[in-house]
């Protein structure tokens, strides 16, 4: 279980990509980068945009319009993009910037122990014209072993593969720390099987169009590489994976750690789902040797092993040649990446044009080498400097998250220690890793992209397999140092900053203070309050899951957090789609807790003082609209809608509008007042940590 929080320096000159250096010339249109595109955003004169308010709003009607309703009318959704916002304004920073990186490797301008692989893979990409001309061919040797098949056990077997090819499965396998013992690996299943962003696009006529549509998206990509019969197994292929979405356990299921932790040797999950050949699978996957396994959503397992028992041979033959196509569409010709762009972007998201390729191929190959893209990001672009100013801004959050559990007066004293023993034993990794991955057993070359894609896959799994009797290892990092994003780790009682957030709006060294603690300082604080949230709750200060509540104050835990879901359910963002309360609340809680940590945090580093008073603003009121200025986001209706089935995260409206109306001081910075639409009494008012 990991929870993303989806959260200065000038651009280092590189040269341009110059073709006549790198091989094989790039076939795929790469039009020139403005300096612009990489330099260091910045907002306002002390780092918030007052430009984008819309003042004709009242704060209490609606803090998110107030503080980004100007900027809401006025920007644009890309027409490659299915939504845009902050996030978004630094993901297409940390692109540009990869890209530079990326194309003077390729130019052989890089030092960097990876650099041949790392132009090698963007060449393969770029190189369009032998892409169209191999066409579907790279696919042969995937698609004559899945028409080799005889029986079920052989498709089990093949299914195996998964992890390490372009082959698909109804079971997935992973190999991650033990939940109950987080010093060791272990191998996890759950069940799989369904194409769709949810189980809701099978089976609720809300989705009915979108279901259609994958099925025609189904029998296209059939026809596309020569399956026989490609309508009629389209709709036995839809028709199976609807049975699987009956008996699939549902995104808030998912969530529970209790629920999702159930180990079983490979003997009793044979017994146990008996349709399904475990044994064959486990061997295909590298894991002959694995006698114990962790078992997800248990109680799908019998029903999806049944159903692929009972399903014809000429079904799931059927059903592992379009995932087979559909999983390499973006590795193959124009005509297979069109297809899947077509119905995954646009029918699903609502996305109207195709990412430039370019684009696609910085993608891939971060993808494949996204450590050795980090270790020439951070050179480039990440100082000294900000890390330091970072750790010195997590120890502040850490001291306020102290200080509010010392202070709570709902929860008991045995608990209060326990918890206070679990936030000492936090780890924080900030910028990047002290130890960088080792790509040296990868095979990248110039002139076989679909090779390319398979082997970073083999490799990737490979080192997952080759660890899984080695203790945990606490250096590694789930992110690249050019993600603009963060997580808290619960195994590793964990919370980890990437490099590419540390930017404006989320960090600036030369803004006001109280916009920094309103936006890094509340995502730090998300990131710890994760550790305490309905799940991070769960684990101890080693990180194991382990029950280290009384019943009492997991029962008053349990009382504020259907207060929150209660609230969140009730808005509904798009025409008769609400939020799902329950499936957003670890990241309502983490905002929560974010927003009252950063307020905590600047008064502290105030000392005493007066907050100054800026073009108006009162410390507090700017720590707010800081906070608020991080969400300003727009999203294609698809996407929106895709978002509210399937993503654990609050849409970004209500992540700023939801949080405060729990923040006793919003209402005194802003003076809501009962009658205002945001209002929310004070006996109503979720107080959790």
């Amino acid at each position: 279980m990991k929870s993303l929080f989806f959260v200065s320096c000038a651009a280092a000159a590189l040269t341009l990509f110059n073709p006549a250096l790198a091989g094989p010339a790039l076939s795929g249109e790469v039009p020139p980068l403005d300096p612009a595109a990489v330099a260091t955003p910045h907002y306002g004169t002390w780092g918030y945009d007052i430009t984008g308010e819309d003042t004709s709003v009242s704060p209490g009607a609606d803090f998110y319009r107030y503080a980004n309703g100007r900027w809401e009318d006025q920007a644009e959704i890309p027409p490659d993009r299915a939504r845009f916002g902050n996030f978004d304004k630094l993901a297409i920073l940390s692109e540009n910037r990869t890209r530079l990186i990326i194309e003077a490797a390729a130019a052989g301008q890089s030092s960097d122990p990876d650099a041949a692989k790392i132009g090698a893979a963007y060449r393969a990409f770029m190189d369009q014209a032998r892409i169209e001309a191999l066409d579907a061919k790279p696919l042969s040797a995937d698609l004559d072993a899945i028409r080799a098949e005889k029986t079920h056990q052989d498709v089990a077997a093949l299914m195996g593969k998964a992890p390490k090819s372009f082959q698909s499965a109804m079971f997935d396998v992973a190999i991650q720390a033990d939940e109950k013992a987080p010093t060791r690996y272990a191998v996890y299943l759950d069940t799989s099987g369904l194409s769709l962003p949810d189980r809701d696009y099978y089976l609720e006529p809300k989705f009915a169009e979108k279901k259609k549509a994958f099925q025609a998206y189904v029998a296209k990509m059939l026809g596309q590489i020569g399956w026989a019969d490609a309508e009629a197994q389209a709709k036995a292929i839809v028709d199976l994976e609807t049975e699987i979405a009956k008996v699939s356990w549902t995104k808030e299921e998912q969530r529970d750690a209790d629920k999702t932790y159930n180990p079983m040797t490979v003997a009793e999950l044979e017994k146990f789902a008996p349709g399904f050949d475990f044994n064959a699978y486990l061997a295909s996957a590298d894991l002959k040797g694995a006698d114990r396994v962790i078992l997800a959503s248990n109680t799908a397992f019998p029903k999806v092993a049944d159903l692929f028992a009972k399903a014809p041979i000429e079904t799931l033959k059927a059903w592992q040649a379009f995932h087979v196509a559909d999983a390499a569409a973006p590795y193959l010709s124009e005509r297979f990446v069109t297809a899947r762009f077509d119905f995954r972007n646009k029918t699903l998201s609502g996305q109207p044009q195709i990412r430039p390729r370019w684009k696609r191929g910085v993608g891939f190959v971060e993808g494949a080498l996204g450590e050795s893209i980090g270790r020439l990001y951070v050179a480039q672009y990440f100082t000294p400097q900000a890390k330091a100013q970072m750790d010195a801004l997590v120890g502040d959050l850490k001291t306020a998250l102290h200080g509010r559990i010392e202070r709570l007066t709902w929860m008991s004293p045995d608990t209060k220690a326990k918890a206070l023993e679990k936030l000492s034993k936090f780890t924080v990794k900030i910028g990047y890793p002290d130890k960088w991955r080792d790509y040296s057993p990868l095979t990248i070359t110039a002139d076989d992209l679909y090779g390319d894609a398979e082997r970073s896959s083999a490799y990737e799994w490979a080192r997952l397999v080759h660890r899984l009797n080695d203790p945990v290892d606490k250096m590694e990092w789930d992110m690249t140092p050019q993600t603009v994003n963060a997580y808290y780790n619960p195994t590793n009682n964990e919370i980890v900053f990437p490099a590419a957030i540390l930017q404006p709006p989320f960090f600036d060294p030369t803004a006001d203070p109280a916009i920094n603690y309103g936006a890094i300082g509340a995502v730090i604080g998300h990131e710890m309050t994760h550790g305490f949230d309905d799940q991070g709750r769960k684990f101890n200060g080693d990180g194991a899951l382990a029950d280290w509540w009384t019943p009492e104050d997991a029962t008053k835990f349990k009382a504020q957090t259907a207060r929150l879901s209660a609230q969140y359910s009730a808005f509904e963002p798009a025409s008769g789609a609400h939020i799902r309360g329950d499936l957003t609340m670890g990241e309502n809680i983490a905002d929560l807790g974010g927003v009252l940590l950063a307020l905590d945090a600047y008064h502290a580093s105030l000392h005493g003082r007066p907050a100054p008073v800026i073009d108006g603003l009162t410390g507090d009121q700017r720590v707010l609209l800081g906070f608020a200025q991080v969400w300003r986001q727009k999203t294609r209706e698809d996407a929106l809608r895709q978002q509210l089935v399937s993503d654990p995260h609050s849409p970004a409206h209500y992540r700023a509008a939801g949080t405060v109306r729990n923040v006793d001081a919003w209402y005194d910075a802003f003076g809501i007042k009962p009658g205002d639409p945001m209002y929310v009494p004070p006996e109503q008012r979720v107080r959790i940590w």
